[in-house]
This record gives C-alpha cells, structure tokens and sequence, in this order.
C-alpha cells in the first residue's frame, strides 16, 4: 500500500491493476501512432479512431501526447520520450490560437510536462504564451472568459483550462493577468454553480450591460439539468484554482461539486451523461468518472481533514478500480482502438455516444499515473 496525505491510502491490488491497464494503453497508443502518425483524433466511430465524423471544435490535440508522456513514466521512456516529444512539438504555433478556450487542454499535458522534465526556459515560453492567449478571451464589462462558440458564452470546460493563465500570471509576475483569471472563475462560481453544488454547462452575458442573462446547456439534457462531464471539469477546476491560490472560497466550491458529483453516482460509482436525463441513450459516461477519479485524487491532498480527503480518495479509488474491470476497458477486445469504453462526446448532436473519447483516455490514463506514484496536484504536472 502506499500512503499520501491525510492518511489516504492506494491499495496495492489497485496499482497492480492499473500497471496492467497502462500496458493496455502503451499497446493501443502504440497502434495509433503507427497506423496513423500524427493524427490527432477526438472520439472513435464503432471503435475506430479514424473517421469522417463531425468535430466540432479543435481541443483535444494535447491529449494524445498526454499519454505518451505517462507512458514514458512508466512503460518505456527510452521509446515513449522521443515519441512525446515529437507529438508535442506538433503543437507549435497553437499557442497564439485565439479560435478555442481549451489551451491548458492542448499545453499543460504536452509542454508543461516537458518543461518539468527538462527545465528548459524556452519550453515553459509556450506554456506561458499559451495562459496570456487564453486570458485575452476576457470580456471585461461582465467579467468571463468566452467559450469558442460565440461572443456571450462562457462554459464551464474552461474552469479546466484556468490553471494555465493562473500559471503565467505567476512566471510572469502579470497583477493584470491574475485578475482576468480570478474573476472568471468567480463569476462562474456565482452564475454557473448552483446552491446545490449542480453546475450549468453554458453561461450567457448581455454584452451591452453586462448581465448574465441565463444557464443553458450545449450538451446536457437541459438548461437547468446537470451535465455530468461539465460537473467534473468544476470539480477538478475549482481544486486547481484552490491549489494555484490558497483561495478558500475555490476550495468550498471544488467541495461542494464534488459532494454532488458521489451523491449523485453512488454506489453505481459510474456517472451518466446527464443525471436528470430520464432515458439516456447510454446509462454510463465513463469520460466524466475518470475526469472526476482523477479531480477527487488531488481534492483528497488539498482539504484540510482526513474524513473529507478519505471520503474523496475513496470514490475515486473505488471508480478507479470499476473504470479497470473487463467492462469498461478494452483488455479482451483487440479489434477496439481505445482503451476506455463506453464514453461520449456530444450526445445532442450523436457525435461519438458509446465510444471511447481522446479526453476520457487522457485522464483515465492520469488516473492511473497517480495512483502509480505520478504527480497528485494538477500545478506540478
């Protein structure tokens, strides 16, 4: 067993368990990257990764290199590095991207780790460049970062993505920076967390005053319905801000997400799409429960009581070992490209349902780096 803070323990039955799954995923990556280099996929289509489907929006590039380099951790460095490397530089440019508000998706699994392996100062440059570009989406008159959709919408995805801009505003020293970030986050945690711990999916802003106008949803059953993977970027978001800050007011709002997110699961420790969704078209959205195994790890080293950090640790353990079972991953099926099965990606628009997702393989892969030792707070990665 190995032991962290707060008396939170990893079973060893789970890391022997999660080497094996992280063999699983140095055979299927491996299979990627040969049969079609430098491709970037999102989501599979009858277990293929490569398709014609619909993508609609460019933010998942960092994730396959994400892997790449936890399986240089614990696979195969002297085969995994270079192939890391190589898929991280394919990100070059991507930095000055004004088109998405995914940019700590695309940098900090790929560059930020490079940056920690190496120390090279021009490395950490591109995640630096890549936080001030995210903090340029900030429309000052209401306060919120936009989403790429359109001018008045803010999502909660990118309570995700803030951890790079909280980063640059501190290499950088940047006050001004470090209030565009703090002030998204706090109007989301106002207009976008409901008083149940519930999150929206979407805020939308009168441009002209300023006002928040509504919650509503791109991806959820409904307006006022909970998106389970929306829930699961806050959670783990919210963490994140409390661990760059020592903000107590991220850290309420990290806890309380998180206390909806198992009360909600339970013991089926599975989450769906969306909770409220009478009949779902799949009873599990496995993406959201790896997002969200690996958000309560890091919630269980910030909180300041064992009975809280040992409740988290072990949903997320227990979700840990079910992601693991033959039911959910791809050990017995060679024919299946992914690793992680029975995700989705947009079930309003029926755009990879029931597949494996390249967001639900990177933290489900990040899941089981952590439980093997790897980095538990998401500011030293």
């Amino acid at each position: 067993m190995t032991q962290l803070k707060n008396g939170v323990v990893i079973p060893e039955a789970t890391k022997v368990r999660a080497k094996e799954v992280l063999g699983l995923f140095d055979q299927k990556v491996r299979a990627l990257a040969t049969n079609h280099p430098d491709y970037f996929p999102l989501f599979t289509e009858n277990g293929k990764w490569k398709h014609g489907k619909e993508p609609w929006t460019n933010w998942c590039e960092g994730f396959l290199g994400g892997q790449m380099w936890i399986l240089a951790d614990h696979i195969d460095k002297d085969y995994w590095r270079p192939k890391a490397e190589h898929y991280s530089s394919l990100l070059k440019g991507r930095e000055f991207d004004r088109e998405v508000h995914d940019l700590g998706f695309t940098f900090w699994p790929t560059w930020k780790k490079w940056y920690k392996e190496t120390g090279d100062l021009e490395i950490n440059k591109v995640v630096v460049e890549a936080g001030k570009t995210m903090s340029l989406r900030f429309n000052k008159k209401a306060g919120f970062l936009r989403s790429f959709l359109t001018e008045d919408s803010t999502f909660i995805d990118i309570m995700m993505n803030v951890g790079i801009i909280f980063y640059a505003a501190q290499e950088l020293k940047d006050e001004g920076i470090r209030e565009i970030v703090d002030t998204h986050c706090l109007q989301t945690r106002r207009y976008m967390v409901r008083g149940d711990g519930s999150t929206t999916h979407e805020g939308i802003f009168d441009l002209e005053t300023g006002v928040f106008l509504r919650q509503t949803t791109q991806q959820g059953w409904r307006d006022d319905s909970s998106w389970a993977r929306g829930q699961a970027w806050a959670l783990y978001g919210f963490g994140t801000c409390y661990a760059f800050t020592g903000d107590k007011r991220y850290l309420e709002v990290a806890q309380a997400t998180a206390d909806f997110f198992i009360e909600r699961t339970g013991n089926r420790l599975i989450a769906p799409n969306d909770w409220e969704e009478p009949n779902p078209i799949l009873p599990v959205e496995t993406s959201a429960s790896a997002i969200t195994a690996s958000g309560l790890l890091q919630l269980s080293q910030l909180v300041d009581n064992e009975v809280d950090a040992q409740r988290y640790a072990k949903f997320a353990i227990d979700s840990i070992n079910e992601l693991c079972s033959d039911k959910y991953v791809s050990l017995n099926d060679p024919n299946w490209e992914g690793v992680l099965k029975h995700g989705s990606y947009h079930e309003q628009k029926r755009l990879g349902v029931d597949e494996s997702v390249m967001w639900g393989e990177y933290f489900f892969a990040e899941c089981l780096d952590k439980v093997l030792g790897g980095e538990m707070l998401y500011t030293n990665r």
